[in-house]
């Protein structure tokens, strides 16, 4: 195991004199990327664009009714606008619920009918049209952990009794929780602040536990770098190395020089289409970025058979096809040395951290879509966010490679698309000041204002987890739940 690319990429990283530098135009980084581009063809999703919005849907209501346990009238128009546009949602049937078979249906206009499925520990999935059924056998995951309600935090939920401890001030942390709910326009699910590993401060929505399993979007992708170094930590990987991905081993395909770290930092080079592109046009097909959510087809070999747009490590792109591919290989990975892969998330990670309610899910051929396929407590997404604040280490025990929590919060040499300092390896950084915290903070990320932060100047983790529909007003609400956060717990001497 090696991190061999940390010193090159820590040099990279900007200084706080060059973050000052106008950022650059959506016409300057177009005129950039054509530079580099190579004179590959585009060959857009097939299928019709309403099919696909309606398989988010479907997949969407499943998750919000047979996981998270939402009213249905609810989650039909407040959650999950991302792979589903509440405008999409209003050009078809109202979603059928059928608790028997846990499966809800959405029929279009034209007859067809879109049928997400519950699958247990695989969550929920949505069928390709004409099926019945998904094209693998779920696996029922047990997990190795006893009660919580036995375990103290963080491996379970009894948590300290007493008063604060008294570096923290007992009001403003208070205040900090409130405004985090404040307006009620701001939808926000869950709110949890851990300070050196102890919870300090949590509140819930209404209905909604500490227990209860939220979407998480993608955030995600964060923890598909995780699962990543751990196969890293094992020496089943390194950074360094060029992506083993079967698809590019053919003598002369020049998607074998991807490397690993080039997919991580979203810079693989791959062509697709994707809303957060500089040149997107709304107009256009129906973009590969969400056909990897909709599309009911082998995700990972979809993103596998899209040909170079730029030479790997040039251009960053915010697109699907790299945090599919991190997770094709992860199930490589894991299955090359006879495991079976649906339970390596629990047994190598969730089980250590005492994560107990994370379900990731997957698309009709049993591939994992870590991208942002994934519903989790809000207790869970601190422990991950933990795990990091320790430097990848837990109850004494290294789970992720020394080093590697750097390497996923420092700068990602082509990340020239995002305009500003802000992302990593999967994970996002505080370099332009976005929130109102230090700038060595880092994040989970999704879309929605699902939000895990790490902050290593004040030992703390907060997760913010809310609604869809009240995304605009929570992140408002967010930042002045952050700011009277800062004011109630010191920074570390």
């Amino acid at each position: 195991m090696r991190l061999s690319l940390v010193p090159v990429i820590v040099a990279l990283a900007v200084s706080t004199a060059a973050s000052q530098e106008p950022l650059p135009t959506n016409a300057a980084l177009i005129a950039r990327a054509k530079s580099f581009e190579l004179d590959t063809p585009y060959v857009p999703p097939p299928g019709d664009a309403l099919e696909h919005h309606t398989s988010g849907f479907a997949k969407i209501m499943c998750s919000a009714v047979f996981i998270t346990g939402l009213d249905p009238d609810f989650a039909a128009v407040n959650v999950g606008y991302f792979t589903s546009p509440y405008a999409e949602r209003a050009k078809v049937g109202k979603p059928v619920i059928d608790r028997a078979t846990k499966t809800v249906h959405i029929t279009l206009p034209s007859g067809i009918t879109r049928t997400a499925k519950y699958l247990g520990s695989q969550g929920c999935v949505t069928l390709p049209i004409g099926q019945s059924s998904v094209n693998f056998t779920p696996v029922t995951v047990r997990s190795g952990l006893p009660d919580p309600s036995t375990q103290r935090w963080p491996m379970g939920d009894v948590l300290a009794e007493g008063p604060l401890p008294t570096e923290i001030n007992a009001a403003k942390l208070k205040q900090a929780v409130n405004a985090a709910f404040e307006p009620a326009e701001a939808m926000t699910a869950a709110f949890v602040v851990t300070w050196r590993g102890w919870l300090a401060a949590e509140r819930y929505g209404e209905g909604l536990t500490a227990r209860t399993p939220l979407e998480g979007w993608s955030m995600g992708k964060s923890l598909t770098a995780t699962l990543l170094g751990i196969l890293i930590k094992q020496g089943v990987y390194e950074l360094s190395q060029p992506a083993p991905i079967p698809e590019w081993q053919t003598p002369g395909d020049p998607r074998a020089k991807i490397r690993i770290a080039d997919i991580l930092h979203m810079s693989s080079g791959l062509r697709i289409k994707a809303p957060q592109d500089p040149d997107y046009d709304p107009s256009g097909p129906y973009p590969d970025h969400l056909y990897l959510y909709t599309g009911s087809v082998d995700s990972f070999h979809y993103a596998a058979t899209r040909p170079l747009q730029w030479p790997p490590n040039t251009v960053g792109r915010y697109h699907n096809t790299d945090p599919v591919l991190i997770n094709y290989l992860i199930r490589l990975g894991v299955e090359k040395r006879g495991e079976e892969y649906l339970s390596f998330p629990h047994r190598a990670l969730f089980d250590k951290l005492g994560i107990r309610t994370m379900v990731i899910e997957t698309d009709p051929f049993g591939n994992f879509l870590g991208q942002g396929y994934e519903l989790a407590s809000g207790r869970d997404w601190a422990r991950l966010g933990n795990l990091y604040l320790q430097d990848g280490v837990w109850n004494d025990e290294r789970i992720l490679p020394e080093g590697y929590a750097k390497f996923v919060s420092t700068l990602a040499p082509a990340c020239e698309a995002y305009k500003r300092p802000i992302y990593f390896g999967f994970f996002w950084i505080n370099g332009d000041g976005r929130f109102p915290v230090p700038r060595d903070a880092y994040y989970m990320a999704g879309a929605g204002g699902q939000t895990t932060l790490i902050i290593p100047s004040h030992d703390l983790v907060v997760v913010r987890l809310g609604h869809f529909k009240g995304a605009a007003s929570g992140a408002a609400s967010f930042e002045r739940a952050l700011s009277l956060l800062m004011q109630a717990v010191p920074r570390r001497n």
